[in-house]
């Protein structure tokens, strides 16, 4: 018997929606989302693919999973509620001080992501933690009361609990939340504790003011998903992606959005791993770009990179120390404000930028006809005759070239260039962004990114990634099939996964292993209990082991696995020379005779990669006719072949400049590429020899 799996991936400008059946078939579809109801754009997603495939909700007997860049786009366009942010006296101002450090100390306009949560909502209490873990000064219950009332009086819905060393004993912040309960519990509390117990106080700070910050966006929007699609006859609990490349319960997911930020870019960059083993290209860069952000992976011997701590809304050139950090498991990506809502502006300076804001989906770009005045790159698709205005969705969603050309002849004048050169301006800066990010995401971790293949994926992924690849001396874009879903069609491939990291500072060869075995039993019951939720039975668990150490003295900690029978042991001199081997590893030599100590111990928990075929393609036998239209590259018009992808054979070459369209993505192949057609169904385009 057939069986359906159903993926929504909500973003800033489009929801996507694929159901996937046990035979291969797939149907797909986008919708713009509705920002006011995210309920609404998420069913309407539902409606479409259900309707295509012609069954009901009860039929879908699998799974329904969810992804969402909504955290991400809250935090960069800084569209969240009010929220207060609680810390020990003396510390009131840790997210201005931040590390106390300049990340670019001979540029004298560096600048630093705006704390979320300002001064005058900052409060403080005569309490402490010391950093043995015992309670000094406890809470005052009056205390506590007179800044619940203050929260009232600013309107307060949601309030981040970040006390000193809570991460060695929360039982302080654990009586903040509970008088927070019995005398507001409309305000949502968020416990550093809980959300992120490590040591460091800026970044502890930083991930439970991001948490406090998105939290009354995704509990409340949970719940009602929850609610709704029981009332519509789904017999599934819906699975949430999180940023850690795993899925998880949708109400214990509606407590950690912080977990959730790179929700639909994780999955992106999971499914990327996949392409990358179908074509036998180990490391890889995954190029992910939507209606509001772009998100770029190093994929590395067919795996992404995973990081307990990253940044989001770097502000400055993309330097790392310029945005907000979170200290919770990721799989590791940048990801900035460039999109194809994205709106274009001239700087103080006169020069053209685009991003970070974005126009969204409502009023979205001017070409949506939805009331949008500002010129958008989208916009400059259209006007450079790239996207075709009567095609776009298929022709369902038509766009509106006069009201393009009226945003970017605004444009042009502040420039003193016409619409078709602002435009070529949009689109190479937007490019120039994005593969500026993706070098410096590259460079930062040691990765030659030079002459590695990109797969670009997204909506507006396969408009600008061979520019991006020009621009990143990439010879090879991949462009896979179902390329514009395909982060909500990575989410079925993708085990039910939580990841949890503790902070025990202790000298390797002095460890208190009872308490290690404590810490670690503590963290395997949790992990038990979330998949559990997830609807993971606890026999069918599995659970594998991490250790973070640093040679005596140092500030960074390396990162090594635990194989289960020196855990087991508790050997000391195997875990020595495990650390001594990754460290050469990384950096070419290893510090004989120094002193080791241990920082965090993690663990992840997961089931089974789920068994879910791909969806399959249908390769046509004959090659296809090419339309042409007029394209305006570099500003030059040009005579551009015009392909549909479903008519592409594997026999068939083709040179640039050329546009492959499908329903909802247009591939544009820049002059001196030649695309051609894999047996995975995916567009590959390589650089021609003489032009590299």
């Amino acid at each position: 018997m057939t069986r359906y799996a159903l993926a929504i991936d909500i973003g800033g400008t489009f929801t996507d929606a694929v159901l996937l059946a046990s035979d291969g078939r797939s149907f797909v579809d986008k919708t713009l989302t509705t920002h006011n109801n995210l309920l609404e754009g998420f069913f309407r997603g539902v409606d479409l693919v259900l309707g295509k495939a012609g069954i009901a909700p009860g039929d879908v007997d699998d799974v329904v999973v969810h992804a969402t860049t909504i955290v991400t786009n809250a935090l960069i366009e800084r569209k969240g509620p009010p929220v207060a942010l609680l810390l020990t006296e003396g510390f009131r101002d840790i997210l201005y001080i931040r590390e106390e450090h300049r990340y670019d100390m001979y540029d004298p306009q560096i600048e630093f992501a705006e704390p979320l949560i300002p001064a005058d909502r900052t409060f403080t209490l005569r309490e402490r933690a010391y950093a043995d873990g015992s309670i000094g000064t406890p809470i005052d219950r009056q205390e506590v009361l007179a800044i619940v009332e203050q929260c009232r009086e600013k309107g307060i819905v949601s309030v981040a609990v970040c006390l000193l060393n809570a991460y060695r004993n929360g039982a302080n912040e654990e009586e903040v939340r509970r008088i927070f309960a019995e005398e507001a519990p409309d305000i949502y509390v968020s416990l550093s504790s809980v959300i992120a117990p490590q040591m460091r106080e800026y970044p502890r700070a930083s991930t439970v003011a991001i948490n406090a910050y998105t939290v009354p966006i995704t509990r409340p929007y949970l719940s009602a998903l929850i609610a709704e699609l029981k009332q519509r006859g789904f017999s599934q609990q819906p699975l949430i992606m999180l940023s850690n490349g795993g899925v998880i319960g949708a109400e214990r997911a509606s407590s950690f959005p912080v977990r959730m930020i790179e929700s639909g870019p994780a999955a992106g960059a999971l499914v990327a791993c996949h392409f990358s083993r179908i074509f036998n290209i180990p490391d890889l860069i995954s190029f992910d770009m939507g209606g509001t952000t772009a998100k770029a992976c190093m994929v590395q011997n067919h795996e992404p990179l995973v990081t307990n701590t990253f940044e989001v809304d770097r502000r400055y050139r993309f330097k790392p120390g310029s945005g907000m950090p979170i200290t919770v498991p990721s799989i590791d990506m940048i990801e900035i404000g460039a999109g194809g809502g994205s709106i274009a502006s001239v700087d103080e300076l006169g020069l053209l930028k685009t991003g970070p804001e974005s126009a969204g989906s409502m009023p979205g770009p001017a070409c949506y006809g939805r009331g949008g005045k500002d010129a958008c790159v989208t916009d400059a698709d259209v006007i450079l005759g790239i996207l075709n205005p009567d095609r776009f969705l298929g022709g369902d969603m038509k766009l509106d070239a006069q009201a393009a050309g009226r945003a970017f002849d605004d444009l042009g004048a502040r420039l003193g260039l016409s619409r078709t050169q602002a435009a070529w301006g949009v689109f190479e800066v937007v490019c120039e962004q994005m593969a500026a990010a993706t070098r410096t995401h590259a460079t930062e971790r040691g990765i030659d990114y030079r002459g590695l293949p990109l797969l670009a994926f997204g909506g507006a992924g396969p408009v600008h990634a061979c520019m991006v690849a020009d621009l990143t001396d990439s010879t090879k874009v991949i462009y896979p099939p179902l390329a514009s879903v395909l982060s909500a069609f990575g989410t079925l491939v993708t085990p039910a996964q939580i990841d949890l990291i503790r902070s025990l500072v202790s000298p390797l060869d002095a460890m208190d292993w009872d308490k290690v075995d404590a810490i670690l039993s503590s963290m395997v019951d949790e992990g038990s209990e979330a998949l559990g939720e997830a609807g993971i039975a606890k026999a069918d668990a599995q659970f594998s082991f991490a250790v973070e150490l640093r040679y005596v003295g140092q500030q960074s900690e390396v990162r090594i696995n635990l194989p289960e029978a020196v855990r087991i042991n508790r050997d000391a001199d195997a875990i020595h020379a495990l650390f001594d081997a990754e460290y050469h590893r990384q950096y070419g030599l290893k510090l004989d005779g120094m002193g080791i100590e241990i920082v965090n111990w993690l663990v992840t928990a997961s089931s089974a990669q789920p068994d879910r075929p791909g969806a399959r393609q249908t390769i046509p036998t004959s090659v296809p006719d090419a339309e042409s239209r007029t394209v305006f590259i570099n500003g030059v018009a040009e005579d551009v072949a015009v392909y549909h992808r479903s008519a592409i054979t594997a026999e068939h070459s083709i040179p640039g400049p050329a546009i492959i369209e499908e329903r909802e993505t247009t591939i544009f192949i820049l002059k001196n590429w030649t695309a051609s057609l894999h047996e995975s169904a995916s567009i590959v385009a390589e650089k021609d020899k003489g032009a590299r």
